[in-house]
């Protein structure tokens, strides 16, 4: 008969062999897929060229209760921070830096260096391995039993899933039942599986004290193979690590910070590292001992050792702390990244293939299409997910907000030679077409505030001079279109490489104020045409109905917690990725139900042009000289000045690197669009349309992708942006089919909109760096955030850049707002000038922080002239501020 030790019946079930089947491990993405939040991206991955390890998730299960009645808790458990079991509360910690005192990192290391080292260790179970680790020669047979009955009892795990009281596993040995099945469900139900990627693997650490040894018992596997150690860990995850600390008991919580020691270091991404590849005692202890080296000390008279500190927002980078293996797999050859070099990369204008002349006339056009080709099919069937279906939606409401808006102030502008119709038909076909043609299909086309601002000062230079304006402004555009394909053949789109970001933030901030601006305006006229009604006037009454007692039955369905918790994330991710939406019909419900006298949304009834008598093709001459068809070239010559400076600022803007596209830009592509459909828009008597900043930002921004599973306490890592062509097909589709929604769109009230153009004025306004550096100016140096760019130029020399953007911006709202509007373009022109003088007046070193190098100051200026003056290789604290660099893009409009 064979024998069984106490406690073996228990684990029998749940112990068994439960490797991971060789099919299911090929169907994972396997390691180095998935998001690891304690480890290098995957594009830093592929860099190092180094195989990405599986994510670790580690749990520490403490011996309490000696001498009484000794059982197995779960205290702490660490994904990439630590979250402690607050028992007294029912609930796990927020996620929290870890922080350990010292001396129990120097006592784990001579508990290793004395103890049980056992790597690539192939047990199959927990029995196994628990046969393995007690094989000590200062046990005796007894003691041995005795510890390997301790090791084969279930540990109590706090169950998250059943409510907010703590649960905790049975303290009495039992035979495997049906509650032992339903445990290891709960531990494939475990929320927190979900927050894990594929392939990720488990670490375990046992600590307590134990009165019947005599001395300190340590012991560290590497399991050869990963294998489900039964109910181990909270979550079924196969195990790749075990670390044992008992002993007799000692003064103070040794044991208890000896095991938070092992934890984080099995969390921390290098010790990991060294730790999976390390062959004997001697790498083991020479990881920790690294681990040591860059351990950073809190005095204890100056913090309290019971804080607990938040994650930070951005992690660090790990290049600094590459191991010398993984130095040395990279090769003697291989360029050492640094932290200055990577914020090099991504936030200088990197030489790219769309940005490279070919010599050739079109030479730049014929690239780009070949380049966006192979692409176009997926262009549409990337598109086939939920997020563009809300994406559809917000931009739907932007893009006929911003219709309307232009449209009727196109209209006042233009004495009705233009109208609400025209912009809503012009929108349709023009952004459609470019949908399907242009490079960057991301790009949402729309009437802009400087081609209106244009549009005002011809028109009126048309009244002055008695002309004919509609034929006058089709020869602008057929001369327009000429230039543009001239500037497309010449392939002066090269050129966007001198647009850094103060040219960038000035446009933006220029377009964001002018959104911001009308929308304001807007609602002030509403003021007037709408007064508010005060009360003690004669029209002021409230009348609010409440619902009768059988009307607000609330029925409540009783669901297991489990589904409940994933109801309400359900309902969460839903109403976060149709905010916007559910603002809008939220505004329209209320309107609805108050009775409110708001203007609604007015869309024309009937197709056919604004101006009385007029067809669809606009007359050549109409009224007007023939010669007035050569001079309309010179007004031509501006507007093409300033369709460039639109155009392609807003193209470099949404193919910055930091928003990780995939498929390549198509700037002379984009541009020799823009010129076809100012020729089409011109002889159809429609709007001119460029692409919209703000808007474009907001549609790219609604198309962002973030990992799903990430460690609690980290923020989604940014994937990239959903780049396909179908939601802003589908959006100009709606535009146009718009005109005859009348009835259903006449309810949507017009401040509701307003308040749409207000948001994504105000979001892009307040997310550039220029908007930070404003408040500085009128900020105490005590209250002023800790910026990076404060930390290496002086706040004199920031406040002088920041003024002279500020001078810069003032003088182009200036003229845009006076009859010298005319020049509008070439100020817009100046922006690359005044930057380029700036080298004058700023070193590159302030330069490079508070903007961009512009290529010939890259080229002229060595590498080390571009890094900050304290070395960053050369110190620790300098290297590490530049680890947090975000690498999302700053310019950002949340709308999920």
């Amino acid at each position: 008969m064979e024998m069984k030790l106490p406690g073996q019946e228990e684990f029998e079930a749940s112990s068994a062999p439960r490797n991971i089947p060789s099919g299911e491990l090929d169907s994972n993405p396997g390691p180095g897929t998935g998001p690891s939040p304690d480890g290098p991206s995957d594009t830093e991955s592929k860099e190092l060229g180094v195989r990405k390890d599986p994510l670790l998730f580690i749990q520490l299960n403490e011996l309490l209760g000696w001498p009484q009645a000794l059982e197995w808790r779960e205290t702490g458990r660490w994904v990439l921070f630590e979250e402690k079991l607050e028992v007294a509360a029912g609930r796990w910690s927020a996620p929290h830096v870890p922080t350990l005192a010292l001396p129990s990192l120097q006592k784990l290391r001579s508990l290793l260096a004395e103890g049980l080292v056992l790597l690539d260790c192939p047990a199959q179970s927990l029995l196994e391995l628990v046969e393995q680790v007690t094989r000590v020669e200062s046990l005796s047979p007894e003691l041995r039993g005795q510890l390997q009955a301790l090791l084969l009892q279930r540990p109590q795990h706090y169950n998250q899933t059943t409510g907010t009281r703590p649960c905790w596993g049975s303290t009495h040995p039992r035979k495997a039942s049906d509650k032992e099945e339903a445990s290891l469900r709960e531990q494939y139900q475990n929320p927190l599986r979900q927050k894990l990627p594929p392939g990720a693997e488990a670490g375990t650490v046992l600590a307590g004290e134990l009165g019947f040894l005599a001395q300190p018992l340590g012991a560290f596997v590497r399991l050869r193979d990963p294998v489900v150690l039964g109910s181990l860990t909270e979550v079924s995850l196969p195990s790749r690590f075990f670390c044992l600390l008992l002993g007799p008991p000692m003064l103070g919580k040794g044991y208890h910070e000896m095991g938070r020691a092992a934890a984080v270091l099995l969390s921390d991404p290098q010790f990991q590292w060294s730790v999976r590849r390390a062959s004997n005692l001697h790498d083991l202890l020479a990881a920790l001992d690294a681990f040591l080296e860059e351990v950073t000390v809190l005095p204890p008279g100056r913090w309290d050792p019971t804080a607990r500190i938040p994650p930070p927002k951005c992690l660090p980078s790990q290049h600094k702390r590459l191991p010398s293996q993984q130095r040395e797999i990279r090769g003697p050859s291989g360029p050492r990244l640094t932290s200055a070099e990577d914020r090099h990369r991504h936030g200088l204008h990197a030489p790219s293939q769309e940005l490279q002349r070919t010599g050739r006339l079109f030479g730049g056009l014929i690239q780009d299409v070949r380049r966006k080709a192979p692409w176009y099919p997926s262009d549409f069937l990337d598109a086939l997910h939920l997020q563009c279906f809300s994406a559809v939606l917000y931009i739907y409401l932007a893009t006929v907000t911003n219709a309307i808006t232009f449209g009727g102030l196109l209209g006042d502008a233009t004495d009705g030679a233009q109208g609400v119709l025209e912009s809503f038909l012009g929108t349709a076909v023009a952004g459609a077409a470019f949908c399907l043609m242009a490079g960057q299909p991301l790009t949402i086309l729309s009437s802009t505030g400087p081609v209106l601002v244009f549009e005002r000062l011809l028109f009126s230079f048309s009244r002055d001079y008695s002309l004919d304006y509609l034929p006058f402004r089709l020869w602008v555009g057929i001369w327009v279109a000429t230039f543009c394909l001239v500037l497309v053949a010449t392939e002066a789109s090269v050129l966007v490489r001198y647009f850094t970001r103060f040219t960038e933030e000035g446009f933006c901030a220029l377009i964001s104020l002018i959104f911001i601006y009308d929308a304001v305006g807007k609602m002030l006229n509403l003021t007037h045409t709408y007064p508010i009604q005060k009360p003690g006037s004669s029209t002021y009454g409230c009348l609010c109905q409440y619902p009768g007692p059988g009307g607000n039955d609330s029925q409540w369905i009783r669901t297991r917690p489990k589904d409940r918790d994933d109801i309400v994330s359900m309902v969460r991710k839903g109403l976060s990725d149709f905010s916007s939406v559910l603002a809008i019909l939220l505004g329209c419900g209320l309107d609805a139900f108050l009775g409110l006298a708001t203007p609604k949304l007015m869309v024309p009834r009937e197709f056919k042009p604004t101006l009385p008598g007029r067809g669809w093709l606009v007359s050549p001459f109409g009224t007007n000289p023939w010669w007035w068809s050569v001079a309309a070239a010179l007004p031509a010559l501006l507007l093409s000045i300033l369709i460039f400076m639109d155009q392609q600022i807003t193209a470099v803007i949404l193919n910055r690197v930091e928003y990780r596209l995939q498929k390549g830009a198509g700037f002379h592509l984009d541009l020799f669009c823009v010129a076809v459909l100012m020729l089409l828009t011109s002889v159809l008597g429609l709007p001119w349309y460029v692409s919209a900043t703000v808007i474009s930002l907001a549609h790219m921004d609604s198309l962002r992708r973030e990992s799903r599973a990430c460690a609690p306490g980290e923020l989604p890592n940014f994937l990239g942006i959903r780049e396909q062509r179908l939601t802003g097909l589908v959006v100009f589709i709606l535009t146009g089919a718009s005109i005859f929604l009348a009835p259903v769109l006449k309810f949507i009230p017009m401040p509701v909109l307003y308040g749409i153009f207000l948001y994504m004025g105000v979001a892009a306004l307040s997310s550039i760096q220029f908007t930070k550096r404003v408040k500085l100016l009128l900020m105490p140096a005590k209250h002023q955030p800790d910026l990076l760019l404060l930390r290496h130029v002086p706040l004199t020399r920031v406040h002088l850049f920041t003024a002279i953007q500020l001078v810069c911006l003032g003088l182009l709202w200036i003229i845009k707002s006076t009859p010298a509007a005319i020049i509008f373009p070439l100020m817009l022109l100046g922006l690359v000038g005044v930057r380029k003088a700036l080298e004058r007046v700023f070193s590159p070193q302030e330069l490079l922080w508070l903007d961009e190098l512009m290529p010939e100051e890259e080229r002229s200026i060595p590498e080390k002239g571009l890094e900050p003056e304290h070395s960053f290789s050369g110190s620790d604290s300098e290297d590490s501020e530049l680890m947090y660099q975000p690498k999302a893009p700053e310019i950002n409009i949340s709308v999920n």
